[in-house]
């Protein structure tokens, strides 16, 4: 088939890569003419585990190209996919003003029947708003062209959205036209060879799903971030309480791993998006609200501890301390800071007068742009420790799983490490010799008032 991808951030270039994998002529197409230019020349804008190799692959063999000419793209293409972003608000609703500009492109330049499928997050009616984008610019032009708006949400997960794309949980399909959706069928009939988890429904359930599926996880994570909080009152162990629960085949163990808060482009911003649409429908979504404020507080947890146990004075300074962080990105396996609870936790760190040193395979980048040099970076995990007052785990990448303890031991001014990820065992820390700070572990209350309010 004939696709374009208009939109080639993280989300339309793996889906444009994806396609073209499969045998299909697929053109991704950007306003960037920098981030154009760089693909051209085989430069991927983003980290993602296997997309360089697939965007070179299908690129030299023909079937991937890319364009900053919507026009040329929409009129060589069927299907027409909407991958630009929807950043949230100042009210936390959903900006359409891209999706709604890229629909009113593909008006001004259709020259015949078309299928427009929403990739991006986007919030029920969009597609609604999507129809009568195409049609004014239709009507202004005088023609009658038929077209399709389709909703096909995203359920890609960072790090590991190549395999996601290839091999679905479930691919959702929103439309009202059988053909449309048998058109759609056999588009993402090559990645349902093992199992067709083809799921179609009408345009308004399937924008709801998206939604629906990332405040859940939401959801977990955000309860299971309490539970550890209050194992550390307890005395009780979060781990156990979590293999306890999670054997619950009605329950299960993904999503409640505690940490310093979830982050990334979709989370966040889903949750707040999610609530602003039932503000919008006059409900209040308390479940919600209390999701999003406790993640809020989750990301000052690990700060908070750091505080309790270095911190001097009424206003816990930690002027002259060093803190090295490992872990910047929001998750491993990709550079994305997007609300990384990094961002919170060491600019509390700076804020309090603390010398900030990271470490992160993939983020140092990303990082910069943020910080600039308000912190110190390096590409050495251990360097960073040399003379630091403590270690604070802030993103699982597996680099820090099984590190080299006596090596961490002797550049650490003291052993001290505080764990935002549960990576160790809390009894071969403490037969270490290390001042050992997990989450919901310890049962020390005097570290855990620095957490949860």
């Amino acid at each position: 088939m004939k696709i374009s991808v208009i939109g080639s951030g993280y989300v339309g270039l793996v889906a444009g890569a994806c396609f073209a994998e499969s045998g299909n002529s697929v053109i991704c197409v950007d306003i960037d003419e920098a981030k154009i230019d760089g693909l051209k020349q085989g430069n991927i804008p983003i980290y993602e585990p296997g997309l360089k190799e697939m965007v070179l692959r299908n690129s030299a063999e023909g079937r991937l190209s890319f364009t900053t000419d919507i026009e040329a793209a929409v009129k060589a293409s069927l299907i027409n996919f909407i991958a630009v972003g929807t950043p949230p608000g100042e009210d936390g609703s959903a900006d359409l003003q891209y999706v709604i500009g890229v629909a009113s492109n593909i008006g001004r330049n259709m020259q015949g029947y078309k299928i427009v499928v929403d990739k991006s997050t986007v919030p029920v009616g969009t597609a609604d708003k999507v129809k009568a984008a195409i049609q004014e610019e239709l009507d202004k032009r005088g023609v009658s062209f038929e077209f399709d708006v389709v909703s096909n949400p995203e359920f890609l997960k960072e790090g590991a959205a190549i395999d996601d794309f290839m091999k679905p949980d479930r691919v959702v399909i929103g439309t009202d036209n059988v053909r449309t959706a048998e058109i759609m069928k056999e588009l993402y009939e090559p990645f349902m060879r093992k199992n067709n988890r083809m799921i179609v429904m009408d345009i308004r359930s399937a924008e709801m799903t998206k939604y629906a599926a990332n405040a859940m996880l939401a959801t977990r994570i955000s309860f299971m971030n309490q539970i550890a909080n209050l194992c550390e009152r307890m005395g009780a162990d979060v781990a156990a309480v979590r293999e306890g629960i999670g054997s619950d085949s009605r329950i299960g163990y993904d999503f409640l791993f505690p940490g310093p808060g979830y982050g990334g482009s979709c989370f966040p911003k889903d949750v707040k998006a999610l609530i602003k649409t039932a503000e919008e429908c006059s409900y209040d979504f308390l479940l919600l609200k209390a999701v999003e404020e406790v993640n809020e507080r989750q990301k000052q947890v690990l700060s908070r501890k750091v505080l309790a146990l270095l911190g001097e004075g009424e206003q816990r300074s930690l002027a002259g301390k060093r803190i090295a962080c490992w872990g910047l990105s929001f998750k491993p396996r990709t550079d994305d800071m997007r609300e990384a609870p990094s961002l919170t936790i060491i600019d509390t760190l700076l804020a309090h007068g603390a010398q900030v040193l990271a470490h992160d395979p993939e983020a140092i980048r990303e990082a910069q742009k943020y910080f600039g040099d308000r912190i110190s970076y390096s590409h050495n995990q251990y360097e960073i420790l040399t003379e630091a007052d403590a270690l604070v785990i802030i993103t699982d990448w597996n680099e820090y799983r099984n590190p080299d303890f006596d090596r961490i031991a002797s550049e650490l001014k003291s052993p001290l490490v505080i764990d935002g990820r549960n990576l160790y065992r809390p009894e071969r820390m403490k037969e270490a010799g290390f001042t050992y700070v997990p989450l919901g572990r310890n049962g020390n209350t005097t570290v855990a008032s620095g957490g949860d309010n």
